[in-house]
């Protein structure tokens, strides 16, 4: 029978379960005063880790795209992305456990009236490299008009200058960044809605079942709304698998 126990050593073969944090999703992710990490991706990680039996040890970026791009490299054992068709070449994705919307910050020079409309409208929009709001605007009409950026403080200093009309982003950050910026506004409705998952590196069939087994019970016990309210993210957000 498969248990946690014997499952601890497929998860984590250094005996300690690597997990890889995103610090460029910010509704999911931060640090506290210390530096430390906490958010919905450190509180999860702490129950995969205490279901497995294991001593945890997290392995931080500052991008999505670095955390992808390291999936084959033996650096981590356990990741949170959004799901994506070019990341699961190399990444086992769980089921979805939360959804995001995926929304655009327009500047007050911005001709757009909608999210539909920017998009007719042919302005330039900043995106961050990788991200998987990124990785669905390069698939849909007006990819053509997307400047790349390497991370969202560059992304938000050229929306400053006004080299970019808009930016893309997860909805609960462009909101933030709204308030802080008189005059612009986020455009209705969100472009996509993006489903942030758990997942393991490719070739490790028996974990990646596990990782959807835990989220299934993470669910459907109200642990992941428990842990998305204790972030400030409404738990209607959470997905309940069927």
């Amino acid at each position: 029978m498969t248990t946690p126990e014997t499952l601890a050593p497929i998860f984590a073969p250094t005996g300690v379960l690597r997990v890889a944090l995103n610090h460029g999703n910010r509704v999911l992710v931060g640090r506290d005063d210390s530096g430390h990490p906490v958010g919905i991706s450190v509180d999860l990680a702490h129950a995969l880790a205490k279901d497995l039996g294991l001593p945890l040890r997290f392995v931080e970026y500052d991008r999505a795209v670095d955390v992808s791009a390291s999936a084959q490299d033996n650096a981590w054992d356990v990741c949170f992305l959004a799901v994506d068709p070019k990341r699961s070449e190399t990444i086992d994705f769980s089921q979805p456990y939360v959804r995001i919307d995926g929304c655009y910050l327009a500047s007050s020079d911005c001709p757009a009236v909608d999210a539909t409309d920017l998009v007719r409208s042919g302005v330039k929009v900043g995106s961050v490299t990788g991200s998987a709001y990124t990785l669905t605007l390069e698939r849909l009409p007006g990819a053509e008009n997307i400047v790349l950026f390497d991370d969202i403080h560059l992304m938000l200093a050229a929306f400053e200058r006004r080299d970019v009309s808009a930016v893309a982003g997860i909805g609960t950050v462009m909101h933030r960044e709204a308030e802080d910026r008189p005059r612009t506004r986020v455009l209705t409705p969100p472009f996509m809605e993006i489903r942030q998952a758990m997942a393991v590196p490719r070739g490790r069939p028996a974990a990646a079942e596990h990782l959807r087994r835990f989220l299934t019970h993470a669910a459907r016990s109200g642990l992941v709304g428990d842990i998305l309210e204790t972030h400030g993210v409404s738990r209607n957000c959470a997905v309940i698998p069927n």
